[in-house]
């Protein structure tokens, strides 16, 4: 079981890699059985087919930046809230390339010290010059 301030460093260190664009930092995070998520109800098991799922997002959207905004950490239950801002060239219809906000949170479980579980969430609205967009359906 990891303490609250081991699961802090180790998320620093997992958001040095995704600003870094270091795929494999980011996997190292990962447990072997990871179930993941994400805001489209897509996803991935197992860290194999995360990192296949992952590979391609890497190559073709190197003009990516997370910034945390909070993070809750429950010691006992070994999970983690973790709020952001991601930072874009957007996908959007009528915004292609054009930078995109968009805000979501993170809610990761851990088992042996690695995460096990990871469902990402994102708001409905971006912010794309300036402007608040509704984000399209997937």
């Amino acid at each position: 079981m990891l303490s609250k301030g081991e699961i802090l460093r180790a998320l620093a260190q997992w958001n040095r890699a995704w600003d870094d664009h270091d795929l494999d930092g980011v996997m190292a995070l990962f447990h072997e059985k990871i179930v993941f998520e994400n805001w489209t109800g897509g996803g991935a098991e197992g860290k194999e087919a995360l990192r296949k799922a992952w590979e391609p997002w890497f190559k073709n959207h190197g003009d990516f930046r997370f910034r945390g905004e909070d993070t809750f950490v429950d010691e006992e239950a070994q999970k983690v809230l973790y709020e952001w801002t991601l930072d874009w060239p957007s996908n959007e219809a009528g915004y292609q390339g054009k930078r995109e906000r968009r805000r979501g949170l993170d809610v990761m479980h851990f088992r042996d010290g690695k995460i096990i579980r990871k469902s990402t969430y994102c708001k409905t609205t971006l912010e794309i010059d300036g402007k608040r967009v509704k984000l399209a359906a997937q």
